[in-house]
């Protein structure tokens, strides 16, 4: 797969808070970094599963749309507006920049509207 089908794979798991297929697209070394923060906010898959089962659990309604997709090569930036989170109705604006190596994700760095 390329980085974007990679990426869309996991956009489509996410949106149908599918946490099995959502994990399957990272590598065991994944990193999650908040834009501007030089450490990880969370790091390996077992944080990483904890993390967002508890977010598609707190969240039925839970779904992002894709304003924009950069793909650049094994990088892909979507700028996403994301419903439902937290059972809240207000819309939450990010900006997530995805690395891909050997077909999974290895870092995330994520820019939320706002911070």
């Amino acid at each position: 797969m390329t980085p974007e089908q990679v990426v869309q794979h996991n956009l489509d798991a996410y949106n149908d808070r599918d946490i099995d297929a959502f994990i399957s697209d990272y590598s065991e070394e994944i990193e999650l970094y908040s834009f501007g923060v030089n450490a990880p906010s969370a790091k390996g898959l077992a944080e990483i599963r904890k993390i967002y089962q508890a977010l598609f659990d707190a969240s039925p309604q839970l779904y992002s749309t894709i304003i924009k997709r950069i793909v650049f090569e094994n990088k892909v930036i979507d700028h996403e507006s994301i419903s439902g989170r937290m059972g809240k109705n207000e819309l939450v604006e990010m900006v997530l920049i995805y690395e891909v190596k050997e077909e999974k994700i290895i870092k995330i760095t994520a820019i939320k509207k706002g911070e």
